[in-house]
């Protein structure tokens, strides 16, 4: 059969776009059984006691039911990622919003409209597979698409940029990163002298550790974070012409970050807090939703950018390439088994279809053979491919044969190509004009080991990020650093971050040395060995688009905790409910005990939630209705004020009606006649109830209100 016939056949076979891979799965699920038998089929009468020698004797060797239980028990687990140990999974589907046929022929992107099947994967990146997800890090942010051309693979990150621009430096990088050998600590954490000791002698990391110590490495929630695809690709149109672009996803429910606190706190009270926040907004039908952004550049126009499109350290502003954005992703479907899809899915850079193609971003080129590497040994073989996540929807064939886990029954005696024995006809693919072609780059350069010119800038970019900042995200940051440095315990270590961070601003590195008792010295750094001076003037000075300080968006899945007691009043809570349930809010009404509360009225108030097992840590905003017996209640109550005081201490929206507005004083967090940024308090009277909900729907939009003062009042 010709090449393009049999391409255009499965493509055919496969145009029923976000169902097929459901579809595909549905085959693999196992159906609950009345009977249990072993992997052979044989059934087994007794699952409680092991062969033995009489009720008191030894256990038999026979007992192969016992042996085949056992056995396949202690090989359960396989081996964690190196990288991205600790994450979660969703299936969905992507959907073009126009053609992209003047720029890409990738086959998912030509048709409005068109939806492609998909599966995301969100993890860490430094911690082990049984660590918190709360910690400060970068996250991986994987999609997987089940194209009717293959599985494209875009395998991204929270941060647009990497620590390091050669593959070479990868292990080095990780290894630092990692627990220290000798005794395994910390873990997924960056505050440790050998990660410090590394990026203090590699100052290409510079603009990583921006990323790093800001609040885009505390995440609010994966469906509150943006991704990017870090490298520089290219597409690749029918014709041969070619636009350099970069990935960005954009979260529909904004972009949003915890306090440093409240992360700290959560990974421990709730280390599973981001796999259950997915899973629970996709089990009740509030699917999460990202906007693929493109930015693209003609080739032959890249280097008038001022930008080197091949380092990864370095980042494209929107204001020299716009974003186009291009189609949608949407998680709609939970895994039915974490193992099978979460775990054993494979990513991979290299996974591409014809469209898109690799750029020479060096440590794109290592990552190239590393995730192919990494899959051999994780999933215990090459046929990984033929595992139901990692399979494509459209038909494939190769005449690649056995090796383990093979599950795939290749028919004859043909494992070859070119051959006539197959079908009659002669078989043969020798340069046809389907599939994929990589892009015929012109390259005439000796072989050596050095990195381009445009490489040795290290820190202008970091000063745009740093720039782009706001206030409150400046001093977050600077906080940031601070706590990490004071965590090392080489002294020459913390000096040498700070003397590098001078080449950023010289009021961070102030900022960042004073309490640490250091001096940043520029020039110091200026003499080490990793240092280069190359430093370019970047098209801009600042960015917007980098700061999520004071973004506003749209308030779904958030959810507002109720604090209530024996004589609450319920006329404003009501308007408040109603207004919040509108904007999809979830609302829990949180007391001493659970059960039911007493209302002013003499109704009944469920509670969903007991201050004994709940803080504050689990909600985005907090309102406190009024009633003189029931705020007297809760401000004699010690885990009440706390939970309150909490959430004031991490910004959080805070609603005080009537006689509640004493609460925040009594704990010694609200001293003036003014009310803190995003703390709302109203009488409660009726003909003020609906301006009220809407001025908390306001507070509660703009997610955190960092400028609030006196964070340190009251006790820990």
């Amino acid at each position: 059969m010709a090449q393009s016939r049999a391409d255009a056949q499965r493509r055919t076979r496969t145009a029923d776009g976000g169902s097929a891979k459901h579809k595909q799965l549905d085959a693999f699920v196992q159906p609950a059984e009345g009977m249990l038998t072993t992997s052979q089929g044989v059934v087994v009468p007794d699952n409680h006691n092991s062969l033995r020698a009489g009720a008191r004797g030894p256990t038999l060797l026979e007992d192969f039911q016992l042996r085949e239980k056992l056995t396949h028990f202690d090989h359960e687990r396989i081996p964690e990622r190196v990288v991205g140990a600790r994450g979660a999974g969703a299936h969905g589907y992507f959907e073009v919003y126009k053609t992209l046929r003047p720029f890409t022929s990738a086959d998912f992107l030509q048709e409005a409209g068109l939806r492609t099947p998909v599966f995301a994967r969100f993890c860490g990146m430094s911690g082990e597979r049984g660590s918190a997800d709360t910690v400060r890090d970068l996250r991986g942010f994987a999609v997987k698409f089940y194209t009717r051309a293959g599985n494209y693979d875009l395998v991204g990150a929270s941060a647009p940029v990497y620590f390091v621009q050669d593959a070479m430096k990868f292990p080095d990088f990780v290894h630092a990163l990692r627990p220290e050998p000798h005794h395994g600590m910390p873990q997924a954490s960056s505050a440790h002298d050998s990660f410090w000791d590394f990026v203090s002698l590699a100052p290409e990391t510079t603009h990583a550790l921006m990323w790093l110590m800001s609040d885009r490495a505390l995440p609010r929630s994966w469906r509150m974070m943006e991704g990017f695809g870090v490298h520089t690709f290219r597409f690749v149109n029918a014709h041969g012409a070619t636009h350099f672009v970069k990935f960005r996803w954009r979260p529909r429910l904004g972009c949003h970050a915890l306090a440093w606190d409240e992360a700290r706190r959560l990974a421990g009270e709730d280390p599973d807090f981001h796999r259950r926040d997915l899973w629970e907004a996709i089990d009740q039908g509030a699917f999460p939703e990202w906007e693929l952004g493109v930015q693209l550049v003609e080739e032959a126009k890249a280097d008038a950018l001022g930008v080197d499109l091949l380092d990864c350290t370095k980042l494209l502003p929107e204001e020299l390439a716009p974003v186009q954005w291009v189609g949608k992703l949407v998680l709609n479907r939970n895994p039915e088994n974490f193992f099978c899809e979460s775990e054993q899915v494979a990513f991979n850079p290299a996974h591409l279809v014809p469209g898109i193609d690799f750029s020479s971003d060096p440590l794109l080129q290592g990552r190239l053979f590393a995730y192919l590497d990494s899959q051999l040994g994780r999933l215990g073989g090459p046929n990984f491919h033929e595992l139901p996540i990692n399979r494509p929807v459209c038909p494939f064939h190769t005449f690649q044969r056995d090796g383990r886990h093979r599950t795939a029954i290749a028919r004859g005696a043909v494992a070859y190509e070119p051959n006539t024995l197959a079908s009659g006809a002669e078989f043969r693919v020798d340069g046809g004009q389907q599939g994929f072609r990589s892009h015929p780059e012109a390259i005439d350069s000796p072989k050596q080991r050095r990195r381009s010119a445009g490489f040795e800038d290290h820190f202008s970019h970091a000063t745009l990020f740093w720039n782009s900042q706001g206030a409150a995200e400046k001093d977050h940051m600077v906080c940031a650093f601070q706590f990490e440095l004071s965590r090392v315990e080489t002294a020459a270590i913390r000096q040498r971050v700070v003397d590098n961070l001078a080449h950023v601003d010289a009021r961070l590195a102030r900022k960042v040395a004073e309490p640490l008792g250091l001096v940043a010295d520029g020039r110091a750094a200026a003499g080490r060995a990793g240092f280069r001076e190359r430093r370019e003037r970047p098209p801009v000075e600042a960015s917007p688009s980098l700061s999520i300080e004071s973004a506003d968006s749209p308030l779904a899945t958030r959810r507002v905790a109720v604090l209530a007691a024996a004589g609450v009043e319920i006329g404003a809570l009501k308007i408040i409910q109603q207004a919040l349930a509108e904007q999809q809010v979830s609302v829990k009404v949180v007391a001493a005990h659970m059960g039911v509360v007493s209302t002013s009225s003499g109704q009944q108030l469920p509670v969903d939630r007991c201050l004994l097992t709940t803080s504050s840590l689990g909600f985005d905003a907090v309102l406190v209705p009024g009633g003189a017996v029931h705020a007297q209640a809760l401000a004699q109550d010690g885990r009440a004020v706390q939970f309150l005081l909490e959430a004031y201490r991490h910004c959080k929206p805070i609603c005080l009606i009537g006689e509640a507005a004493q609460l925040l004083r009594l704990a010694g967090a609200e001293a003036g006649s003014t009310p803190a940024h995003g703390v709302l308090v109203a009488k409660g009277e009726p003909a003020g109830r609906v301006p009220l909900a809407q001025a908390f729907i306001a507070a509660m939009a703009r997610h955190r209100h960092w400028g609030r003062p006196q964070l340190d009042a009251g006790p820990a």
